[in-house]
């Protein structure tokens, strides 16, 4: 699913009465994420899971070209972990395929 997908998705729940609408929904949520990670370093949405901050260790590495060894600064990114309703569903999806 992509950002388009979404949005549909938000528009078929007949929350929203028009695309943009549901586009703006979509795009405000991600940017309270996004905000919030940046103001508090995690955000925590009970029942679905939390996006938190996490700092990557500098570590040797190798350039895929040459071969050559180079050093990669730390670094950060932001984790996802899920919460245990949305690991339910997953679970229900996988075990689904088999």
């Amino acid at each position: 699913m992509n950002k388009q997908d979404l949005i549909e998705a938000v528009l078929a729940s007949k929350a929203f009465d028009s695309k943009a609408a549901a586009g703006r929904a979509v795009d405000a949520v991600l940017d309270g994420i996004a905000a919030g990670i940046k103001k508090d370093g995690n955000v925590q949405l009970i029942g679905f899971g939390t996006f938190a901050v996490k700092t990557r260790a500098a570590r040797d590495g190798r350039n895929p070209l040459t071969g050559e060894k180079i050093k990669i600064k730390a670094s950060k990114t932001v984790g996802f972990k899920a919460g245990a309703a949305l690991k339910a569903t997953a679970a229900k999806v996988k075990a689904a395929k088999k």
